[in-house]
C-alpha cells in the first residue's frame, strides 16, 4: 500500500467536486498536481495504460556462459 500527502489549497463554494491540490507519494520525489475529482483520482488509482509505463520490463533469461560447455578446456582426439 503507497502513503501519500495530499495538500488542498482551494475549493469551489458552489461546486465541491472543484479544488485544487497536489498529491505526493511518501518517499518519492516530486509532486502531481490536479484541478479535479477525476484528476485526483487518476493519480491515486492510475489506469491500466498509465501503470504499463511505470512498470519494469520482463527479464529475459539468457543463457548462462558457465554453465555451456567449455570447448578450449577439451581435449582434442
Amino acid at each position: 500500500m503507497k502513503d501519500y500527502v495530499l495538500r488542498i489549497y482551494r475549493r469551489e463554494k458552489n461546486d465541491s467536486r472543484r479544488f485544487v491540490g497536489i498529491v505526493e507519494e511518501v518517499g518519492v520525489n516530486g509532486n502531481k498536481a490536479f484541478t479535479n475529482l477525476g484528476e485526483l483520482w487518476e493519480i491515486l488509482n492510475p489506469s491500466k495504460i498509465e501503470a504499463a509505463k511505470t512498470k519494469r520490463p520482463k527479464r529475459v533469461n539468457k543463457p548462462n556462459k558457465l554453465s555451456e560447455p567449455n570447448k578450449l578446456n577439451k581435449p582434442e582426439h
